[in-house]
């Protein structure tokens, strides 16, 4: 569907947690082979902390995390230049602070079919999210 701004086509084919991360992150490696992506979103509005260039945190993040999921240019994920993709997960589902993102590490599973399924808190872990996401594959 044309009204759900994923950042590539291939996007809506499979469920996805998209995560805005800031240096560091540790992906299940399982999930990706059965339908599942993580889309990372670097950020720099949270203390700084993802000062670099694009390929600065992808080199910093592989080195130091071993990260190996899809790691997309920096973008803002609130005020008034957000990506759009943020304005449309934000607006499908609020957190604590309404639609703001509160700091880095904020997650969103996206069904198959783009829809928003949920929003977690940056003290979530993956492994809580991972019975979540094993009911939508």
């Amino acid at each position: 569907r044309q009204d759900h701004p994923f950042p590539r086509p291939h996007a809506r084919q499979h469920p996805h947690r998209i995560r805005r991360q800031g240096n560091r992150g540790r992906p299940r490696a399982q999930a990706g082979r059965r339908g599942f992506e993580i889309l990372d979103f670097p950020c720099n509005q949270f203390g700084e902390q993802a000062p670099g260039t694009d390929a600065e945190i992808t080199e910093f993040c592989t080195i130091n995390f071993g990260v190996s999921f899809k790691q997309f240019s920096k973008i803002d994920v609130n005020g008034e230049n957000e990506a759009p993709l943020y304005t449309y997960l934000k607006n499908e589902k609020g957190g604590i602070l309404g639609t703001k993102i509160k700091w880095n590490f904020t997650k969103f599973l996206v069904d198959r079919e783009g829809h928003v399924v949920e929003r977690y808190a940056p003290t979530v872990t993956p492994e809580r999210i991972e019975p979540r996401i094993k009911d939508l594959l």
